[in-house]
């Protein structure tokens, strides 16, 4: 299992306490984009979702659900 792979797999079985860096490392490595320019949130582009979340520490577990449901999809594409 790759390290990514594990990473995905840690924030499913636990979504509190992740940073920002971790998501975008994450979205890079799957091709999705992303928009970070300044402002307070930071904006995911899966083509037919676009999930916006907070850049403040640690993101809340909504969000961090929310991104890993995407990136599943992304990666069943593939």
């Amino acid at each position: 299992m790759a390290q990514r792979d594990k990473i995905l797999e840690k924030m499913k079985n636990n979504p509190r306490g992740w940073r920002i860096e971790t998501l975008k490392s994450l979205a890079d490595y799957y091709g999705v984009e992303w928009v970070h320019d300044g402002t307070s949130h930071c904006n995911f582009d899966f083509g037919e979702v676009l999930l916006s979340v907070p850049a403040k520490r640690p993101i809340k577990p909504f969000y961090v659900k929310q991104f890993v449901t995407q990136i599943e999809k992304v990666r069943e594409k593939e």
